[in-house]
């Protein structure tokens, strides 16, 4: 974690390590900001076949500049608290600092 890192985020070498809260059937796809030291998530999709983990891969890869193969689920899966590593990520959000 470098100085002014949200809670959240934690980095491990070149790997970034973010604590999600994960709210699937929202009425749209976004980072909803930073609560109990995860970053919420919103996806419209449902938390039915995996879609919901999928659609929240690919918001976080498109936020983070990296490609969906570069994101993966280290815990959490069937559970809406998860965390997930994001390999060099490319950029932090916009705002990022701003959600906490």
């Amino acid at each position: 974690m470098t100085p002014g890192d949200p809670p959240c985020l934690r980095w491990d070498d070149e790997t970034l390590v973010v604590e999600i809260r994960l709210q699937p059937r929202a009425s749209d796809d976004a980072l909803a900001g930073i609560s109990n030291g995860r970053l919420r998530i919103r996806v419209t999709a449902p938390p039915v076949g995996n879609a919901a983990n999928q659609k929240m891969i690919a918001l976080l890869a498109k936020a983070f500049g990296v490609a969906k193969s570069r994101v993966r689920l280290l815990a959490g899966a069937g559970n809406r608290d998860k965390r997930v590593a994001i390999e060099r990520p490319g950029k932090l959000p916009e705002g990022i600092q701003a959600l906490s």
